[in-house]
């Protein structure tokens, strides 16, 4: 009954072995495994992928434009392509609403170009859509945890998961008292940060991540839902838990986000 709350199956590390890496997180007891589209090319990949295998399940969201140029530019995505009209790509969500468990990632990413009129026009529209066709919504807030939070209690939604948050520990409570949730990545077998927001926030308000190919819990080795496991592991460990109470819990936050 595990979850991987944000993957990117789609991405060119699974090319070629994308049955393999489906057949170890089945072997691992995942029953969840979201794939996030950050854009046209990749919103149709995850919901292909979505529709030939099982546990596999699309969210379709757009990423923070002018970062993820900046990220293609490195090599980080590996995209055909980033240049797209941003309200058909809305409109294209909106019609496989009923193909997706949530909208994004999307939000705000202040890391390479900061650039925050544009950011903040494009997440104000993701967020509308996440209001107008009532789904959950997963939030990217890389150097810019403050603003995704303002938008965000602006808003009429209420179900919102802020993925690999790295905000102060003030923005974690804020996040915390809200009544939102935050994933936990796999990598926290390492990181700090991700710990202290395990002792921060209620195990009802927690979930578990890969974002692979991203934030391997295993140095130089390429993320995979398989490995979601060690969040739930270190989550026990903090919480002083047993690990099947765990995996029972975030179940039910699960079945609450629904």
């Amino acid at each position: 009954m595990l979850i991987d709350m944000h993957s990117h199956l789609d991405h060119a590390y699974f090319n070629e072995d994308i049955d393999k890496v489906i057949e170890n997180a089945r072997s691992a007891g995942v029953k969840v495994a979201i794939a996030s589209g950050i854009n046209p090319e990749t919103n149709r990949k995850v919901l292909a992928l979505a529709e030939r295998f099982d546990i596999v399940k699309a969210s379709l969201g757009i990423y923070p434009i002018n970062t993820l140029r900046k990220e293609i530019e490195a090599g980080d995505f590996p995209l055909e392509t980033n240049d797209f009209d941003v309200d058909e790509e809305i409109r294209f969500i909106e019609k496989n609403r009923d193909n997706i468990v949530y909208v994004g990632e999307c939000g705000l990413d202040y890391s390479m170009v900061r650039d925050e009129a544009e950011q903040k026009a494009l997440f104000s529209k993701m967020i509308s859509l996440a209001e107008k066709i009532k789904k959950p919504i997963l939030i990217h807030s890389r150097k810019a945890e403050l603003g995704c939070i303002e938008m965000l209690e602006s808003s009429s939604v209420k179900k919102i998961i802020m993925h690999c948050f790295s905000g102060k520990k003030s923005l974690v409570k804020r996040v915390r008292d809200n009544g939102w949730f935050l994933t936990i990545p796999t990598c926290v077998t390492r990181a700090r940060q991700f710990q202290d927001i395990i002792k921060e926030v209620p195990l009802s308000q927690l979930f578990c991540e890969t974002d692979a190919p991203y934030l391997s819990p295993f140095k130089d080795k390429r993320n995979e839902p398989a490995f979601i496991i060690e969040s739930y592991k270190k989550i026990a460990e903090i919480k002083g838990m047993e690990l099947n109470e765990v995996i029972n819990n975030v179940w039910m936050n699960w079945q609450r986000l629904a």
